[in-house]
């Protein structure tokens, strides 16, 4: 279990004119009843609650905000009827990706690595040339999943000086998934 405010954290850039076609990974997902989609906004609470639940306050308020756009910027994915994982963008600063995370029993199938490629793309349609993530825990996963590489001097970088409730324990370390 891991308090983010323990990590070593660094921003990234991800050049979004050169991502790799993922869209193959999220039929391939599909196939297995797991269906990487945009959140609607009649699901803010559902996914607001899970997210506060699995990985905290914090990150529940990024997700309240990418909510707060139309449409939201905020991408789920679903199994059956159940919640595995979620990716924002916009959310705390416009160009940003994040937070995202996977639920810790659905981790290992492409979700995380799914769900990032679609708020990646989500942001290329938009206008974006690059994206931030902020704050990154797994610099592997980003680096090897979208190309993403460090910003030199970024740390703490936006979220310095947040103001932060109580450290929680969590549920497992909240980055998108460790194999993707």
């Amino acid at each position: 279990m891991h308090d983010q405010a323990e990590w070593a954290v660094t921003d990234l850039l991800v050049r979004l004119y050169a991502l790799e076609d993922r869209a193959p990974d999220i039929a391939a997902l599909a196939e297995r009843g797991i269906v990487i989609r945009r959140a609607l906004a009649p699901e803010r609470r559902v996914v607001v609650n899970w997210v506060a639940q699995q990985f905290g306050e914090g990150w529940a308020g990024e997700v309240e905000a990418a909510f707060s756009r139309t449409p939201t910027s905020c991408h789920i994915a679903v199994g059956g009827k159940a919640m595995l994982g979620f990716a924002c963008f916009d959310a705390t600063a416009l160009g940003f990706f994040g937070p995202t995370g996977v639920d810790p029993s659905a981790r290992g199938q492409g979700i995380g690595a799914a769900l990032l490629w679609a708020s990646l793309t989500a942001m290329h349609a938009a206008g974006y040339a690059y994206a931030i993530i902020g704050g990154v825990g797994p610099v592997d996963f980003y680096a090897r999943v979208v190309g993403a590489i460090p910003i030199p001097d970024s740390t703490p970088g936006i979220y310095g000086g947040q103001l932060r409730s109580p450290a929680r324990p969590r549920s497992d370390d909240p980055s998108c998934e460790p194999s993707a």
